[in-house]
């Protein structure tokens, strides 16, 4: 396994010779170890079937099958699947999801530790992943903004980006959330806080899921939420802002990243290529927060 760092961008590694069908627990380690210190590693020209890639998540952490079966892969449903491209006349998985920046369940009780993308279909051009640091991003911010969140918490939602699924035409809208709140009922964690791998500190918000930031008092603080969201340049809608990276990728591809430090945004386009993509987001060590 030979690892590189990256010449585009902010951050990240292009790791050569990672055969997942033979890697022992020493070269998984390491791959574990490269990823929480440099955020995403691109594992280059991975050939791999669907359960193979589950098994690769599945020897990394603990899988976890997303919550809505919609965005299932038909024969395995721990592989979340983002796809513009019918199979047989029917969809399969959702199209242009993640339209938004955000940690990937960063809504569920427990945050998730590590995200596997693995292309499957790539579009000839305007392909990619955007993303921010937020321990660097924390690092960056004021000490007024440092003091400002001390003992806050933020509170995290899949409200705002929910996607109304087809069993859902003609239902009432307020059926529908009340719904969503039951299912996934908003969390708190505190806006900052230590990062179990690595032990920097996560600025832990973002544009999609977040909802509010309150204070011990359980005041909330939507002009400190719109500043955070800023300095970290999840509200630079021209993506130039100096926290962005954008991440590319090609066939063979396999994208392995720090879903706890990281927020992301997918590269949409108003011309549309067929694209499809499967997902696996595990937890390491599930048996702690």
């Amino acid at each position: 396994m030979r690892v590189s760092k990256q010449t585009d961008g902010k951050f990240g590694v292009i790791v050569e010779g990672f055969d997942a069908a033979t890697a022992d627990e020493a070269d998984l380690a390491a791959l574990k170890k490269t990823v929480y210190a440099d955020k995403i590693a691109v594992l280059k020209d991975q050939d791999l079937d669907t359960r193979a890639f589950l098994e690769l998540g599945r020897r990394l952490g603990q899988p976890e099958a997303y919550y809505e079966p919609i965005y299932h892969h038909p024969e395995v449903k721990e592989v979340f699947v983002s796809s513009n491209v019918e199979e047989g006349g029917k969809q399969v998985g959702v199209p242009k999801t993640g339209k938004f920046w955000h940690s990937d369940y960063q809504f569920m009780p427990r945050p998730f530790d590590l995200t596997l993308i693995y292309p499957q279909v790539v579009p000839t051009r305007n392909r990619g992943t955007y993303f921010i640091n937020l321990c660097a991003a924390y690092e960056a911010l004021s000490e007024d903004l440092k003091i400002a969140i001390k003992d806050t918490h933020a509170w995290h939602s899949v409200r705002r980006y929910f996607k109304i699924r087809p069993t859902d035409v003609y239902r009432p809208i307020s059926e529908i959330l009340d719904e969503v709140d039951h299912k996934t009922p908003p969390v708190s964690l505190p806006t900052a806080h230590r990062h179990r791998h690595t032990d920097e500190t996560i600025l832990y918000i973002s544009e999609g899921f977040t909802q509010s930031v309150e204070d011990s008092d359980g005041r909330g603080h939507p002009e400190l939420l719109r500043e955070l969201l800023a300095a970290t340049g999840q509200l630079d809608q021209t993506f130039e802002h100096e926290n962005i990276h954008l991440q590319t990728f090609e066939k063979g591809d396999l994208l392995v990243w720090d879903n706890r430090s990281l927020v992301h945004r997918a590269l949409h386009t108003a011309t549309t290529e067929p694209a499809v993509s499967y997902r696996v987001t595990v937890y390491d060590d599930p048996a702690t927060m």
